[in-house]
């Protein structure tokens, strides 16, 4: 268990930078070191959606990354509790910070050509969200993602996480559902790499699996690792037994990418 990995204090940011002006409209931005122009995974923290969980605990794997030679972007966004948290401003904090890293590319040496979206349990979901609203992405990572909302509803996650980061059940904003929910956004350019841990007890391995078989039917470039004995926080703690397989995975889609379009501003 990496329970701890949510308390612990990570190895600081080279610089943090606001990309709008709410107090949580800010990212960590981590460089290696060397010369760049250095490819950038961007992060997207979980935590059900909610203030509660904020993005330190992700500045862990950010620096296991960054020592690897790709810059990180844990951004921070707006969350449920938080003022303009929830459906949409959410969203719309990912989006902007996601554009906002063309503006700062020449000034921190990084390729904006080259940007790897991540994200973990919530975050996977906010990471696949963007994929099918942005046209630019062109390669996600998904960890142990709540990547079908109308599940996530039926078995009332986190204590109906979604209900409150939607606005509503289903049948009461549809529309919300709709637009937010991985499984039923078209990702038609984007890579998209699953991992899942089996002994996950916060969001079922079901979800990843569901997704990639119903992914794989409209012909997206999708696939699933599923790894054994491990639970939900494994995948983003650097000391972990799974975490050489999640920093492979990242490599390995980084090593295949094709160079593809900048997003825009």
């Amino acid at each position: 268990m990496s329970e701890d990995i949510l308390t612990l204090k990570p190895p600081p940011a080279d610089v943090c930078l606001a990309y709008g002006s709410d107090p949580n409209q800010f990212g960590d931005l981590r460089l290696p070191k060397g010369k760049g122009p250095f490819p950038i995974a961007m992060n997207i923290h979980g935590g059900f959606w909610r203030a509660k969980y904020d993005l330190l605990h992700g500045g862990h794997l950010c620096a296991a990354l960054t020592g690897k030679g790709i810059a990180t972007w844990n951004l921070e966004y707006r969350r449920v509790g938080n003022p303009g948290g929830g459906w949409p401003g959410t969203f719309e904090d990912i989006v902007n910070g996601y554009r906002f890293l063309p503006q700062i590319a020449k000034r921190y040496d990084l390729d904006a050509t080259k940007i790897l979206v991540m994200g973990h349990s919530a975050g996977g979901q906010l990471a696949l969200c963007l994929a099918g609203h942005e046209p630019s992405v062109a390669q996600v990572l998904s960890l142990a993602g709540v990547v079908d909302l109308q599940r996530s509803f039926d078995l009332h996650l986190s204590h109906d996480a979604v209900v409150e980061f939607l606005g509503g059940k289903p049948a009461e904003v549809p529309d919300h559902y709709r637009e937010a929910d991985p499984m039923h956004l078209p990702v038609q350019r984007a890579i998209q790499v699953l991992v899942h841990g089996s002994a996950d007890e916060d969001v079922p391995p079901e979800f990843s699996r569901h997704y990639f078989e119903e992914k794989k039917k409209t012909g997206e470039n999708v696939s699933l690792i599923e790894m054994p004995k491990t639970d939900h926080l494994d995948l983003i703690d650097p000391r972990s037994a799974a975490w050489p397989k999640v920093e492979g995975a990242v490599l390995k889609l980084f090593e295949s990418q094709i160079v593809g379009r900048a997003p825009k501003n």
